[in-house]
């Protein structure tokens, strides 16, 4: 998992809670704690530092991961900003996430880990079943709230757990609305 998860991750931490938050999670983990952006680490050591995260709070991993994804999509907005330039709405931006998004970032880092998803463009909607190696689908939920954000053009995600055996972790199903 790229490092950029990490550092924004523990800066999450820092900014809604303290510094000293951050030195009790990633002690509580157990891991090194010494991320960079461009670094690649494993992925059981971002459990590790949500589930020491949800143990010292009392807020499920689920609640922080999903917390964390819309905190990381401003990161993007804001590192990126010209992914989002000429983008008229949430659901044009979230159909080209696969085409556009994940192939730009594949380019900078081949190594990189990402989810994939399934998109289905239908009027008024767009259906996005994830696959992941290391699934997360409450951070991807994150990620696509914080989009909507973002847009503020009244579109609304709801989840959709997939039975064990599809080789799909969930859907996303991401409704069009009426700008505020």
């Amino acid at each position: 998992m790229k490092g950029m998860v990490f550092t924004e991750f523990l800066e999450m931490v820092e900014a809604t809670w303290s510094l000293d938050m951050v030195d009790g999670v990633i002690a509580r983990a157990g891991v090194g704690g010494a991320y960079t952006a461009v670094g690649t680490y494993p992925h059981a050591e971002l459990v590790a530092l949500v589930t020491a995260l949800a143990e010292i709070t009392g807020q499920p991993p689920p609640v922080l991961l999903q917390v964390f994804g819309r905190h990381l999509f401003g990161r993007f907005v804001q590192a990126y900003g010209r992914f989002f330039e000429g983008v008229p709405d949430s659901l044009t931006f979230l159909a080209g996430i696969e085409d556009i998004i994940h192939a730009e970032v594949r380019k900078l880092y081949p190594d990189a880990e990402l989810p994939s998803f399934e998109v289905e463009r239908q009027p008024g909607r767009l259906v996005m079943t994830y696959y992941s190696r290391h699934p997360q689908p409450d951070l991807a939920l994150g990620l696509i709230e914080g989009c909507l954000a973002h847009f503020n053009d009244g579109a609304a995600v709801h989840l959709e757990d997939l039975p064990p055996g599809s080789g799909a972790q969930a859907r996303f199903v991401v409704e069009a609305g009426e700008a505020p």
